[in-house]
């Protein structure tokens, strides 16, 4: 298929890493079908990538022979990536995506490097002020947030997450284990301190103690490079003595469905989101949701799901308890997290980018990027003398 802009030779996106099962990586691939189905020539180019999306992807170095300056180049703006100050330093439009960067504060006394990257991070994405011809959130929250640094021109595209992953057979060995007559709260998301596990065990204790003995909480998600902070969370169970509370770590598609099937609601503390494809993954699988509003939260959840805003435990664990007793509120909520997907999963996607390329390719061009030597050394000196502040 010939595309439709005349001039415009490739459309390619670049990223620090393309992962798999991820939310940006299945964004990224979403994005290469759709431009190569416009006609376009659209290459991944990346520093690493996962063994099974590799063959989707090209060398980051590799991109400086495929330059050109009608080309536009989309990248996934992440932390200090080598890949994406290659593409700073070259001719080709930009459009930058920004997934969000957490602030810096939720990691202090847990993991110092992190505080430094995400410090570093946020203060790299004013240096892309000038050099983007169109800045891109995949939320309203991130579009704000891309406005109020400084970004002139902005937009959102959407995040219309594949739920594929959750369409296989569940697991046996975990279904079997955890269907039965006891009421299973559910978390999924990783073990980091934005999302706030510990709330959530605070909040289970009260609603087991007040109103249901016979309940568990599952814990599903990754935590590498977290362990001190998943200590904590071993210590606080022990300290509240709370039985029936399960930390999975990173789970199977498999697994992950077999948990979803057997949980009756799914709860949400998390503090800072940029999107939060989890609360979507509960939709689709029909639990009801409740989550904290905050960030991106209630954007997302888009009418559906029951927000609460005060972190009191016994205040949440009377809203937990009401939702799950009362069997015409939870059909309530059905049918609004229902009607909320639908509305999400009709968001035409590959029209609003392929509008975002045109915009760009006829618009104005951003002033070709100057890059001194030591440009990227002087910026993460001054980040890092800002960021001893949190060390």
């Amino acid at each position: 298929m010939q595309n439709q802009l005349p001039g415009l030779i490739g459309v390619h996106q670049v990223m620090a890493t393309l992962g798999y099962g991820d939310a940006i990586g299945h964004e990224a691939l979403g994005i290469q079908r759709v431009l190569r189905h416009a006609g376009y020539e659209s290459n991944i180019y990346v520093e690493t990538a996962d063994v099974r999306v590799e063959s989707f992807t090209e060398d980051y170095h590799d991109l400086i022979e495929q330059s050109n300056p009608n080309n536009i180049l989309i990248h996934h703006f992440s932390l200090g990536s080598k890949a994406s100050r290659v593409a700073f330093a070259l001719p080709d439009r930009m459009v930058l995506i920004y997934h969000n960067i957490t602030p810096p504060s939720y990691f202090v006394g847990v993991n110092d490097d992190l505080v430094r990257q995400c410090y570093s991070g946020r203060r790299e994405l004013t240096a892309y002020i000038p050099r983007c011809d169109l800045a891109l959130g995949d939320s309203e929250f991130n579009r704000l947030e891309l406005e109020q640094v400084g970004f002139p021109v902005t937009d959102v595209l959407p995040v219309v997450p594949s739920l594929k992953h959750l369409d296989v057979e569940p697991d046996n060995i975990m279904a079997n284990e955890f269907d039965d007559d006891r009421t299973n709260i559910l978390f999924v998301g990783r073990m980091i301190p934005n999302k706030r596990i510990d709330d959530l065990i605070k909040f289970f204790n009260v609603y087991r103690l007040r109103y249901n003995p016979r309940s568990r909480l599952l814990l599903v998600g990754a935590h590498s490079g977290f362990e001190e902070y998943v200590g904590a969370l071993y210590n606080l169970i022990r300290t509240l003595r709370i039985p029936d509370v399960h930390l999975f770590g990173h789970v199977s598609n498999e697994e992950l469905t077999a948990l979803y099937d057997v949980s009756d609601l799914f709860l949400s503390a998390s503090e800072h989101e940029g999107f939060c494809v989890p609360l979507v993954e509960a939709f689709y699988k029909q639990i009801p949701v409740m989550a904290y509003s905050s960030t991106a939260i209630p954007s997302t959840l888009d009418g559906g799901g029951v927000l609460y805003d005060r972190k009191d435990p016994r205040h949440v664990a009377s809203i937990i308890h009401t939702v799950l007793s009362d069997t015409s509120l939870h059909d309530e909520i059905m049918i609004a997290q229902n009607a909320a997907l639908a509305r999400l999963r009709q968001k035409d996607f590959g029209s609003t980018l392929t509008s975002f390329i045109k915009q760009v390719h006829e618009g104005p061009r951003a002033a070709p990027p100057t890059v001194a030597p030591d440009f990227w050394e002087q910026f993460a000196l001054d980040a890092r003398r800002r960021a001893r502040r949190y060390s």
